[in-house]
């Protein structure tokens, strides 16, 4: 698939526990287009965070390549952007700080890492908070500050591992927003782990459903719903039809179904 941004070709991982073979992913393969948003849905212990670390470069796999604009990325850190759960601020640094930390780490200066983030953290919500440490920071807050610091690595990939996994449902209703206008105005191509169905159906372009382990894509969704989208799509058939067919390969049954 040479047209594809991130390709991900026949992946298998086994893992030897106690003398024993353990197949965590079994050959997994999709192409995913530049500045698309794609959610990766499954049962826990599926294989979803192993991919992310295979894609990531940080686990070589037993079998598979990973390809970046079609070159053989497998292995490689630093192609892509990847942000867990835990936002991982340091807490010693300020927000400021901790926002252009990979920049720096990738060698740019503090000063101009800085005078870079700056613009960005009064664009999307933060401004006034530059100077603040993590601690004295909402867990929202805290989540915006992570995913600037991997959205300014400059990388053309992001893997988000359910970021919002640990927020109340208001928090994690708004950052959902605003991760879509900050998505919109960054164009990344975006890779999103979530447990959340609704989440999936209300963020992505497409959602890659994961069988139980060992992991394989049971499922591929298109997502045909209007952009920029309004919480009242949530009520429309179309989302509604998505959200059941994400449950049925997960084995709920909601009353609808049921019905």
């Amino acid at each position: 698939m040479p047209s594809a941004k991130l390709e991900v070709r026949s992946l298998a991982m086994q893992f030897s526990t106690s003398g024993a073979d353990v197949a965590a992913l079994t050959p997994v393969s999709f192409g995913l287009s530049e500045g698309s948003f794609v959610s990766v849905i499954g049962p826990s212990g599926c294989g979803k965070s192993t991919l992310f670390n295979i894609i990531a470069g940080l686990q070589p796999p037993t079998g598979g390549a990973v390809l970046i604009d079609g070159e053989d990325a497998t292995g490689t850190i630093g192609r892509v952007g990847y942000m867990l759960q835990k936002d991982l601020l340091l807490p010693w640094r300020t927000v400021l700080d901790n926002v252009v930390l990979g920049m720096e780490i990738k060698g740019v200066s503090r000063q101009r890492a800085r005078a870079t983030a700056l613009p960005y953290l009064q664009r999307y919500g933060l401004g006034g908070f530059e100077d603040r440490y993590p601690r004295e920071l909402s867990g929202g807050m805290r989540q915006r500050a992570a995913l600037l610091r991997t959205l300014l690595l400059d990388t053309d990939i992001v893997l988000l591992d359910e970021p919002f996994g640990a927020l109340d449902a208001q928090t994690r209703s708004a950052m959902q927003e605003w991760l879509l206008q900050i998505w919109a105005d960054f164009r990344k191509t975006v890779v999103f782990v979530t447990h959340d169905v609704e989440e999936a159906v209300f963020l992505s372009d497409e959602i890659l459903v994961m069988s139980p382990r060992p992991g394989r894509v049971v499922d591929r969704l298109t997502v045909t719903l209007p952009r920029p989208r309004a919480r009242s799509v949530a009520n429309s058939a179309d989302f509604i039809s998505l959200k059941e067919r994400c449950l049925a390969h997960l084995g709920h049954v909601t009353p609808e179904m049921a019905a």
